[in-house]
Formats: C-alpha cells, sequence, structure tokens
C-alpha cells in the first residue's frame, strides 16, 4: 500500500484537464422587457471537468468522464500532465449513467507528451471496503489537477440524477460515497485506492450549506 504523495504521482499522468466551450443564448437587459427590437445575445461559456485515460488504440487516445461535463458542448479540448492542450472528440455516451468517452487522435499528440501521459490502472471497486482511504483527483473549479484524501463512507449508494437517493434495488447508478472533497471541475476525475488503481470515476456533489463531507463517485465496475 502506498501512502498518499505515492498515489498521487502514479495517478496523475493519467488524469486530464477537460474544457469545454458551448454558444448559448442570453438575454440582454432590452429583450427581457420584451422589446421586439432587442433579440437575444449569443454568449461562449466555458466549463471545465476532468477525465481519465482508460486505453488507446491504434489511432487514439481513450479518455473517460462524466457526461454531464462534455453535454452540450460544442467543442472539447484535453490537458495533460505536461501543460500541453489538444482538440478531443465525442465518442459515446450514457446519459442516464453519467459516463462518456472522448479520444484525442494520437496523430495529434506530441513525443513529449506520450512520454508524461500513462493509461490508468483499473481496480476493483467490488473489493472496496467501507473505511478504508481513497484518493481524489481531478481539475478543481477549473484552476488545474489538485489531489484530496478522505474514506469510503458507503458503498452501494443509488441515487438517481436529481440527487435523491434510491433504493437499493434500484437500477440507478452504483456510486461509492466518500469523505474526500470532490468540487465543480473534479467530475470525471479519478477516485483512487491506495494501490494506485482507479475505482470509481468522481461524478456528484451533494450539494447544501447543511451538508459535508459526502462526494460520490460511479464505481469502476459499474464503468
Amino acid at each position: 500500500s502506498l501512502d498518499v504523495s505515492d498515489v498521487a504521482e502514479k495517478a496523475m499522468p493519467s488524469v486530464v484537464a477537460i474544457t469545454t466551450k458551448s454558444v448559448q443564448e442570453v438575454q440582454d437587459y432590452y429583450s427581457m422587457f420584451g422589446s421586439q427590437y432587442a433579440p437575444s445575445q449569443e454568449q461562449e461559456v466555458e466549463g471545465s471537468g476532468s477525465g481519465i485515460i482508460v486505453g488507446k488504440n491504434d489511432d487514439n487516445l481513450l479518455i473517460a468522464t462524466n457526461y454531464h461535463v462534455v453535454s452540450g458542448a460544442d467543442t472539447v479540448s484535453v490537458t495533460c500532465i505536461d501543460g500541453e492542450t489538444y482538440a478531443a472528440t465525442v465518442n459515446g455516451y450514457d446519459e442516464d449513467k453519467d459516463l462518456a468517452v472522448v479520444s484525442v487522435p494520437l496523430s495529434d499528440i506530441s513525443d513529449d507528451t506520450m512520454d508524461q501521459i500513462e493509461v490508468a490502472t483499473i481496480g476493483s471497486s467490488d473489493d472496496l471496503k467501507v473505511g478504508e482511504q481513497v484518493v481524489a483527483i481531478g481539475n478543481a473549479l477549473g484552476y488545474g489537477q489538485s489531489v484530496t484524501t478522505g474514506i469510503v463512507s458507503a458503498k452501494n449508494r443509488k441515487m438517481n440524477d436529481q440527487g435523491i437517493e434510491q433504493d437499493e434495488d434500484s437500477d440507478a447508478t452504483n456510486l461509492i460515497q466518500t469523505d474526500a472533497a470532490i468540487n465543480p471541475g473534479n467530475s470525471g476525475g479519478a477516485l483512487l485506492n491506495m494501490d494506485g488503481e482507479v475505482v470509481g470515476i468522481n461524478s456528484a456533489k451533494l450539494a447544501s450549506t447543511e451538508v459535508e463531507g459526502m462526494g460520490y463517485a460511479i464505481a469502476i465496475s459499474d464503468v
């Protein structure tokens, strides 16, 4: 078993920051009050999240993330551990499970970047024990990669996309509850065991002024 700094050193080359851009219609002051001469304006909106390098084939680097990170995006870009940024394409997604895969063509990636990135080692979420230490890595608040740590608070939590807890028998996504800090931008990042293996994809934060230390990750067995 490694310590937290060892886990971070091992795993950070396989975690990327994801930045999205989309064009949204916004109302200006005049159109809000019904002026027919004031059409709504288009504005570019930027979003941020995280992803995990889970494989590569002959042509592409494959990155797992949350669907909500890339949903509605006009452009998606991926920033690797060396700070280099590459254009990415959404290959597929499962909206109900909040999962997506994006890819970057290997032909676009520099040799320097290829030397520094790694494909993540996948562990077993089924083998996790409540109370076991875990580490979360992700692009918190879009500021760049950061590392937090905590324990597995509960396993097999079921929650719908409105954040309402479901029965154990529900077909809702199987979640690991952790008290490792998971903030906006962490979504799509890695939850790791103390062997540096990915056991979950950080997905949701139960946001409330009355709640602290309740983060959720999609169990890697489901992913």
